[in-house]
């Protein structure tokens, strides 16, 4: 793990473009601001673990052939 002193306003790049930038700080808290281009995607590490579980558990819901799906979707919309 590559640890670094930042002041408020100092930036750390990742990268040609990632930009970690520290907006402030309060108590133990700091604020940062990331800088990336719209197809990286940025999560929190808890969001991140959860996005990844929700994947897991779909998929390994068993696959529903066309034809069951077709069978739901109409007793659905009879419904």
């Amino acid at each position: 793990m590559l640890v670094l002193t930042r002041k408020k306003g100092e930036t750390v790049m990742i990268g040609d473009d990632i930009e970690i930038v520290v907006l402030g700080s309060e108590g133990e808290a700091v604020k940062i601001g990331i800088r990336a281009p719209k197809h990286v995607d940025i999560h929190r590490k808890e969001v991140y673990l959860a996005i990844l579980e929700s994947n897991r558990e779909a998929s390994a819901q068993p696959a529903v052939s066309p034809a069951k799906l077709s069978e739901l979707l109409k007793k659905r919309l009879k419904q």
